[in-house]
């Protein structure tokens, strides 16, 4: 089984597939609470006993992670965001090796929309075209909405955990 993760310290993804890539679970952490997630280890501490939760029902045998951007772009993270994010990235990546007995691996989101034949249009929102692209291409995905119409945050992150999770298939195959 294969594990795809986007880690973020609001809201991580994650996908679980088998070899034929059919979707065995995919849903999200949602940590945006700041009275129940008051820092970064009562986070990862949340996310450790979800991998070991699923670890005890599912044998995952390859752990593929979003690696977080390493460059500066108008309009994009602060320093200070990204440093958090790569902080934050470098625990969830410890307890994945500590729980599964490996170190995970790491796609950049352009590597893993490449190998799922995913293009961004110019002047497109790379989530909106990602979300199309799970609800076009997997029939296991589905997508709740607000009431104003707009799918909820977690199901954004979710669709880049199974982008992640399908490259992965490519690369392993």
């Amino acid at each position: 089984m294969i594990l795809g993760l986007d880690v973020s310290t609001s809201i991580t993804g994650y996908t679980i597939l088998d070899y034929e890539g059919k979707i065995i679970r995919c849903s999200a952490w949602d940590m945006r609470n700041k009275k129940r997630y008051t820092d970064h280890f009562n986070k990862a501490q949340h996310i450790k006993d979800e991998l070991l939760f699923i670890k005890a029902q599912i044998p995952i045998e390859h752990v593929y992670i979003e690696q977080p951007f390493m460059f500066f772009n108008s309009g994009g993270s602060s320093a200070k965001t990204m440093a958090t994010l790569q902080r934050f990235n470098g625990i969830v990546s410890w307890i994945c090796c500590e729980a599964f007995g490996s170190p995970p691996n790491y796609l950049t989101a352009g590597e893993a929309r490449k190998l799922c034949g995913i293009k961004i249009p110019r002047g497109e929102k790379a989530k909106k075209v990602i979300m199309k692209w799970a609800l076009d291409n997997e029939k296991d995905f589905s997508v709740e909405y607000t009431p104003k119409g707009n799918p909820k945050p977690q199901y954004f992150d979710m669709a880049d955990s199974l982008v992640l999770a399908k490259a992965a298939l490519t690369k392993i195959s």
